[in-house]
């Protein structure tokens, strides 16, 4: 009798995924996962075909995203869960937007942020971007060769820059961080104590109170920044402005897709930084190499694993019949490592042709929009990074781990050490 199939919902299998991923593009690579009700899918080809076929495997999948959630609430005591309902009573309710709707709704929210993330803007940012790096470097070298590389860089430089982007005031600065941080971790399963569950829910009743109180007053003094433009931004076909609720879910999904994604990616790309250090003198300020670096980081350690489709009509995929309403979930963390369409696919490779092919972002109508900037991020960040510091390590006994999470490969302590380049 041949060994079960992985389960890519396994909490060690998240943490460590990639030889399940092998097994499974090989031996079912459209394999059903009976626990959470879903077909998942794995080969890159699959995940591509799946992607561009928009009419059968549709994005309003529902309230999947919360199913970590749930297991959480599950899991607490009765006067725990009572406390977090009557604060999540006070949440204005988040119709979908963005990421969970099809065109042509989809195309009706996207365009109104679009223009913050065009070719230009992302150039004319680049001085505001390469400051904040350089202020988190400085901050971070001050240590005197040890750190923690995610929250004294990889954190907080998304951050700094998605708020600015934003319009988050200085004064509430600390607030929002807090709050964005706790957003993205809605989509792990890292235990709760009773207390903390209860006090995100707080929080993110503040969070919502914060961008509504900022959202009434960009309608009355409009400045230069993305909830200026949902305040005031009108959707023709409808002749109205956006509700409350409709621009707390655009920028909710800002929160996560602006900074936690990043921030992700930084980790992981230090992590291979230090386990391969031959390639620190290699890409150092060579800015073209650092470009397919972190083509590479994102497909070998894809921040966003995968997003669940919902099919709506009978159809195949990969030699598996589905019918209507039956969900997918698309790899992306397991296309990205598929042999079909990355020779060697394991291996870190600066100069691979047609890097950019990795599906971290996402591919077509839902492509990642904020991708111009995380790149521009990236790439400054790590050509920053070399320049200023040598000889990279992580510190004795440290093995990277991600989070447990259905959606994310969030990498929560990096500590390192390293030298000064003078």
């Amino acid at each position: 009798m041949s060994e079960a199939l992985p389960s890519v919902f396994n909490f060690d299998v998240i943490k460590h995924p990639y030889e399940a991923y092998q097994r499974l593009r090989d031996e079912a690579p459209v394999h059903f996962e009976e626990a959470l009700n879903v077909h998942v899918v794995t080969r890159y080809d699959l995940v591509r075909e799946a992607i561009r076929d928009t009419k059968t495997f549709s994005s309003c999948f529902g309230d999947f995203l919360q199913e970590g959630q749930k297991i959480v609430f599950a899991s607490q005591p009765e006067e725990i869960q009572q406390q977090v309902m009557e604060w999540n009573a006070k949440m204005i309710d988040i119709p979908p937007t963005m990421l969970t709707l099809d065109e042509p709704e989809h195309t009706r929210y996207r365009s109104l942020v679009n223009k913050l993330f065009t070719a230009s803007q992302i150039k004319a940012a680049q001085d505001t971007v390469q400051g904040v790096i350089d202020e988190n470097i400085e901050n971070m070298l001050k240590s005197g060769g040890a750190a923690d590389f995610m929250p004294e860089f990889a954190d907080p430089v998304p951050l700094r820059i998605i708020g600015d982007r934003l319009g988050i005031p200085e004064e509430d600065r600390e607030f929002f961080n807090l709050a964005a941080t706790d957003a993205a971790s809605a989509l792990r399963i890292t235990p709760l104590t009773g207390e903390q569950m209860v006090k995100r829910a707080e929080t993110a009743v503040g969070l919502q109170e914060l961008l509504i109180k900022l959202v009434e007053a960009r309608r009355a003094q409009p400045t230069d920044d993305m909830i200026t433009i949902l305040a005031n931004s009108e959707l023709e076909d409808l002749g109205r402005q956006l509700t409350h609720g409709e621009c707390l879910s655009v920028l909710q999904q800002f929160l996560v897709a602006g900074h936690e994604t990043t921030s992700s990616a930084f980790g992981w790309g230090m992590a291979l930084l230090c386990q391969q250090p031959e390639l620190q003198d290699e890409l150092r300020g060579n800015e073209k190499l650092i470009k397919v670096f972190c083509e590479e980081i994102l497909r070998l350690e894809a921040p966003v694993q995968g997003l669940p489709r919902l099919v709506t009509q009978e159809t195949e995929l990969g030699g598996t019949k589905l019918k209507a309403g039956d969900l997918i979930m698309l790899r992306y963390g397991a296309a990205n490592r598929d042999e079909r369409q990355f020779p060697k696919p394991d291996k870190l490779d600066v100069h691979r042709a047609k890097a950019g092919a990795q599906l971290a972002f996402g591919a077509g109508v839902h492509f990642c929009i904020g991708a111009p900037l995380a790149r521009q991020e990236l790439n400054l960040g790590f050509l920053t990074l070399l320049d200023r510091m040598q000889n990279i390590r992580m510190a004795e006994g440290v093995q990277p781990e991600a989070e447990v999470s259905f959606i994310l490969r969030n990498l929560p302590s990096l500590p390192i050490e390293f030298e000064l380049r003078t």
